[in-house]
């Protein structure tokens, strides 16, 4: 591997042999590090002919290279299978044009999500599709998983967001998909099938990102009920009413619970729908129609907050995930699930979560981007008890197969990484993972691109 990164056009600061560095690159949040998972390299690219001439050097050796953004993925989208070089594109973090003019911003991948905020606040725009990591996670790792967070009932995934970008596929070439024009309907779209790819097909270079004006008023909530299954009736029931809502997020009563010990929140014990409206006028009568649908599932109360009490109560949403891996140092969540349904099948999934977990005597704390169907849940096991561990990899498999058939996805934005291969045929077909596996091998000949992930099999 000395040999390999002293053949690169790259100056010497730019890759490194050290154990410190490999060992960090060898794991992200949601993926303990494995024996074997560390690359035999990590290597800093600081521009896009950085990345092709790491990529085509690669593809000549049959080097395995594995992108890396901020390694806040949950599903091993970036940790390397194969060692190989990791490709940390940190330094790769310019905001290098704003245009509000025409709602574009243009960024290099290693820009973190709340830095296109701040890019765009002085235009009165933002980033509506920003993911709840967002002040953690890069642009590119947000597009290579089409990452999204809890506007996405209002405003759609980052993926709807991206215009054009440029990227590099597995044998350097470099190519541009997409256009800045709002719509084109010309050639192969090429940009959809790299937002999503999770560094397979190609490496992120330069994004452009359409953004929004800042709404004239945002209000938030909360609503109590007494059951799960009374708050996830009310979800459904809001989203079939159209209730124009920006965030609607379902906390259950194991995570105010949750929240009120590790958070020391004041949180009521008992599940909650967090609310926040965005509108340019009339945003009391939208709340008031909110009300009055979720009235008919006999909320115990429904509240209307002041921004500060609207910040402290994301402010809860954002640190639940940290919060429900690290309340109990005896548990360990046996799969992180982030499955997604029907809007109108929300309901039967959370109640299938709660009573499979119920049925073999273990929690599973949920919650979630509920306005789109999406659920997080975490069912929470003794590590050293292997019957309970493999009780919890039921409920999880249980879980996930239970959303594909209600005609859902194993991943809504986690992305599958080395984690949930197993689930991508039972929800796509033979057919078309045979057909992902033909892309896979346009764009990338020789396999070098992050192998060992998403598609199934070796």
């Amino acid at each position: 591997m000395q040999e390999f990164c002293a053949s690169l056009p790259l100056a010497a600061d730019q890759w490194t042999l050290a154990d410190a560095e490999r060992s960090q690159h060898a794991t992200d949040w949601g993926t303990d590090r494995a024996d074997g998972s560390a690359p035999a390299a990590v290597v800093w690219p600081e521009s896009t002919a950085d990345v092709a001439a790491v990529l085509e050097r690669a593809n000549e050796a049959d080097v395995p290279v594995t992108p890396y953004g901020a390694g806040t993925g949950i599903a091993g989208n970036a940790v390397p299978v194969r060692g190989g070089v990791s490709l940390d594109t940190t330094r790769m973090d310019a905001v290098l044009d704003v245009r509000p003019d025409d709602f574009q911003i243009d960024v290099q991948p290693g820009v973190i999500g709340t830095d296109v905020d701040e890019a765009l606040a002085g235009h009165g725009q933002f980033f509506p599709p920003l993911p709840t990591s967002g002040a953690m996670a890069t642009v590119g790792g947000m597009v290579s998983t089409d990452a999204s967070g809890r506007r996405t009932v209002k405003y759609g995934t980052v993926g709807d967001w991206v215009r054009e970008l440029e990227a590099v596929a597995g044998d350097g070439t470099v190519f541009t998909a997409g256009t800045k024009a709002v719509k084109s309907s010309s050639g192969y779209d090429l940009r959809d099938l790299v937002v999503g790819s999770e560094g397979t097909l190609a490496v992120v270079t330069r994004v452009t990102l359409e953004t929004a004006g800042i709404p004239a008023e945002i209000r938030g909530g909360r609503a109590v009920f007494e059951s799960v299954e009374d708050a996830a009736a009310a979800i459904a029931d809001a989203r079939r009413s159209g209730v124009d809502v920006a965030s609607m997020e379902l906390v259950d009563q194991h995570c105010a619970r949750i929240a009120n010990d590790h958070l020391d929140t004041g949180l009521p014990d008992r599940p909650m729908v967090f609310l926040e409206f965005h509108r340019n006028h009339g945003v009391d009568a939208e709340i008031e129609f909110c009300e009055s649908v979720f009235a008919d599932h006999d909320p115990l109360r429904f509240d209307v907050v002041d921004d500060a009490a609207m910040d402290d109560l994301w402010a809860v949403r954002e640190e639940l995930a940290d919060a429900v891996v690290q309340h109990d140092p005896a548990l360990v969540s046996a799969h992180s699930g982030d499955v997604a349904v029907p809007p109108s099948e929300f309901p039967a999934l959370v109640s299938f979560i709660h009573d499979r977990a119920a049925d073999a005597g273990l929690q599973a704390p949920t919650f979630g981007h509920a306005g789109d169907g999406n659920v997080h849940f975490d069912v929470l096991v003794d590590p050293d008890d292997p019957e309970m561990v493999d009780r919890g990899e039921s409920v999880s498999h249980a879980v996930i197969d239970r959303a594909i058939e209600l005609g859902g996805t194993c991943t809504a934005e986690h992305g599958i990484g080395n984690t949930k291969r197993e689930f991508v045929r039972p929800e796509h077909g033979d057919g078309a993972v045979g057909l992902m596996g033909r892309v896979k091998d346009a764009f990338d000949p020789n396999g070098v691109l992050n192998p060992g992930k998403v598609l199934p099999g070796d």
